[in-house]
């Protein structure tokens, strides 16, 4: 299917022709143009006459239906099972109309499929970023690369730590021994050896993103086989919490690519396309399913899940799980207006005045008039202040997720007599690029922690992925925060972690904005749903009644 012809005939009907709108129509040379209405003459698509002349008018007339016979090709590949390459397919020009319809008949294939195999399909509206756990900033790879590789121990949400793949261990004010369990094997066969757990660590903490973290610790040795010992002198309240995080899973790396021990391996990635297969030799219990296709649909597609044999009607019901908070961050830095405090608490004053009617803007999200630690965070008002005087507009950065709630803050701070520019980044930019932030005056975050926000709070203001690192680096008050920590014991690290922000909120330097829902659709047949890594289905878990 050419997605040019396509996208010519939904846009151009029989008549009079220019070749130049044509190909600006289609974003192509005039030259690439001509070839290409030559070449479809050719095929019995269309007769195409030139004008003599530049200028003059060409004509076009329509031989066949594109649109029915893309349509007919898209059915057929379809019933062949081609998921891949149909998923493709459904991001060229079509029609409304077929596109509903090729998107109903697409959705069928979504859910579980009991064949030879147990399968799982998950519409994705985006590739994946990356599948490295050191790279992973983003909840989407974060969610994924959890399935893929283990860490040495989890934190879990009330604090504790329970054993992953060391089975146990004894702590001490300056060390750590780490008795790791045996015979566990990675997915390419091998099994797992305390130097690859030590490489593991050394990798994170010589990363440029992590190293803050790893400070206190000098020392990472193997004292025994299949232990490790990691010593720090000066004392790490917070290492078994350390290594929980998702960058200290475990993996090797075997001609260029990452092998970890997860319940589930990287089978296959491709463009439009990812598949995880289950890891029969998982030392923990093995996945129900026996493989899971992202497959990347057009953002209206309707995400349901359902199985193959089930009708359009399927009996439905909602999981909800926490997706995190919304944040608006201000930069003091760029020589604006927002330098002046009385600039940002006006605009904090707009915010405060108005989060509750986010949900007006989209359903799933609600304002938060407290902060980013649910349960701890204490509600506030903002006082009425005049608005200052300003010498420039203010400069909005958003990304596609916050295209909406950007744009709507917008709106207000516009009601409220500030002039407003928007710029808009790709989210790899938000996401990997932090100095792209220091070009704004503002821009809102979005933020998920994974299972225990203790630790991740902390986590959240020192890695240098994070929206915070442009005020962190200059802001003296906020460096003596964050040295604090470690003369205090995690068990008090809330305490201090309400300070933060505390100061962040009264310097109108991060203002919460709003708390964020994840719904989605599952059939009453699929069983064990639990939420786990990110507010994230744990798929290892995951399995549907076979038909009896």
């Amino acid at each position: 299917m050419d997605r040019y012809l396509l996208t010519l005939r939904n846009q151009v009907e029989s008549g009079n022709i220019k070749v130049e709108d044509i190909a600006e129509c289609l974003y192509l040379g005039t030259k690439q143009t001509r070839r290409k209405l030559h070449q479809w003459q050719q095929d019995g698509w269309l007769t195409f006459h030139s004008g003599r002349g530049r200028g003059h008018t060409s004509s076009l007339e329509w031989l066949r239906d594109v649109e029915h016979e893309f349509e007919l090709q898209f059915l057929q590949l379809l019933e062949k099972g081609a998921i891949e390459e149909v998923s493709r397919l459904l991001l060229l020009d079509w029609s409304v109309e077929t596109k509903q319809r090729l998107m109903t008949a697409f959705q069928t294939n979504f859910g579980f499929h009991q064949e030879e195999q147990d399968r799982l399909i998950i519409p994705r509206f985006n590739p994946f970023l990356t599948f490295h756990p050191l790279k992973a900033a983003d909840t989407h790879s974060a969610n994924l690369i959890a399935n893929l590789y283990n860490r040495v121990v989890t934190l879990n949400a009330d604090n504790t730590v329970t054993s992953e793949l060391a089975h146990s261990w004894e702590y001490t004010d300056t060390s750590l021994l780490l008795y790791l369990r045996k015979d566990v094997a990675f997915h390419d066969g091998s099994i797992m050896k305390a130097e690859d757990v030590v490489e593991s660590f050394w990798r994170m903490k010589r990363d440029k993103h992590y190293f803050m973290l790893w400070e206190p610790i000098t020392s990472i040795t193997i004292p025994a086989p299949l232990v490790v010992e990691l010593t720090f002198p000066g004392g790490c309240t917070y290492v078994l919490q350390l290594l929980s995080l998702l960058s200290a899973s475990i993996f090797k790396e075997l001609n260029g690519k990452l092998v970890g021990t997860g319940g589930f391996y990287l089978a296959e990635e491709t463009e439009g396309k990812t598949v995880l297969g289950a890891f029969k030799q998982y030392f923990g219990h093995r996945p129900l399913l026996d493989c899971v296709e992202f497959i990347q649909v057009p953002r209206e597609f309707e995400v349901v899940y359902y199985g193959a044999h089930e009708s359009e009607q399927v009996e439905t019901f909602k999981v909800e799980s926490d997706s995190g908070f919304g944040i608006v961050v201000m930069n003091p830095y760029r020589g604006s207006d927002m330098e002046r405090k009385e600039v940002r608490d006006y605009i904090h004053m707009i915010i405060a005045n108005h989060r509750h009617e986010l949900s007006e803007v989209n359903s799933r999200i609600m304002g938060n008039h407290e902060g980013c630690l649910i349960g701890m965070s204490k509600s506030y008002k903002m006082p009425a202040i005049p608005k200052p005087v300003m010498t420039r507009p203010i400069r909005i950065q958003f990304v596609n997720y916050t295209s909406d709630t950007s744009h709507w803050l917008k709106a207000k701070l516009e009601q409220a007599g500030i002039e407003v520019e928007m710029i808009k980044i790709s989210f790899p930019e938000a996401v990997y690029d932090t100095n792209i932030r220091l070009d704004a005056d503002l821009f809102i975050h979005g933020e998920i922690f994974e299972l225990n926000q203790t630790f991740y709070y902390y986590f959240f203001l020192i890695n240098s992925f994070s929206p915070l690192q442009l005020l962190i680096k200059q802001d003296k008050q906020l460096n003596r925060f964050i040295k604090a920590y470690s003369s205090i014991s995690f068990e008090n690290w809330n305490a201090h972690h309400l300070r933060i922000e505390q100061y962040l909120q009264n310097e109108s330097l991060c203002v919460p904005l709003y708390y964020v829902k994840r719904r989605i659709p599952f059939s009453i047949n699929l069983m064990n749903i639990e939420i786990k890594h990110f507010g994230y289905v744990d798929l290892t878990k995951l399995w549907t009644k076979p038909h009896i």
